[in-house]
């Protein structure tokens, strides 16, 4: 695992995620389909707090603080305990943004990561290596329900005319 070309990995998909949201209106950022799913706007402070609190913090503990207890998160409590919905539109996205920039920085200024190194998790041993993995895939799977989110909007916003003839979603 190369730390530039991960880091790289993260950046193109900060670019990503504010392509797919650059240009949504609060209303639509607010919206949900359902009870059960997030909206933009809580995607997006999901991945700003994700970025500041999870993936960043656990890799300085596998590599600095070995034996340390991680600190506790709670990524799907905090999406009502902390009102993401409530946060201002363009503030959260520009909080995610500088986020990313910092742990891209951060990422960059490691020398030679042992990707290797295991911490102990309540499932058992993970390496620095699939933390780092995880991180990646985190936003792709982040990057997938935001585009589910603006499928899922449209259907709204022009019900009650189908989209069926754009082909099976």
């Amino acid at each position: 695992m190369n730390v530039n070309d991960l880091a790289t990995f993260l950046q193109e998909n900060a670019r990503r995620i504010q392509a797919l949201v650059i240009g949504v209106g609060a209303e639509q950022a607010r919206w949900s389909p359902d009870a059960a799913s997030w909206s933009i706007l809580e995607v997006v402070n999901h991945l700003y707090d994700e970025e500041r609190e999870d993936f960043r913090v656990r890799l300085d503990y596998f590599w600095n603080r070995p034996g340390e207890p991680l600190p506790p998160i709670d990524p799907a409590g905090w999406v009502t305990a902390r009102n993401y919905n409530a946060r201002d539109w363009p503030a959260s996205l520009a909080n995610f943004l500088a986020e990313r920039e910092k742990s891209l920085v951060w990422l960059r200024g490691l020398e030679a990561p042992d990707w290797k190194v295991t911490y102990p998790m309540p499932w058992g041993p993970m390496k620095a290596g699939e933390m780092m993995a995880a991180w990646v895939a985190h936003d792709l799977h982040h990057l997938r329900q935001l585009v589910e989110l603006h499928y899922a909007w449209v259907e709204h916003t022009v019900a009650p005319y189908s989209t069926r003839y754009a082909g099976e979603w």
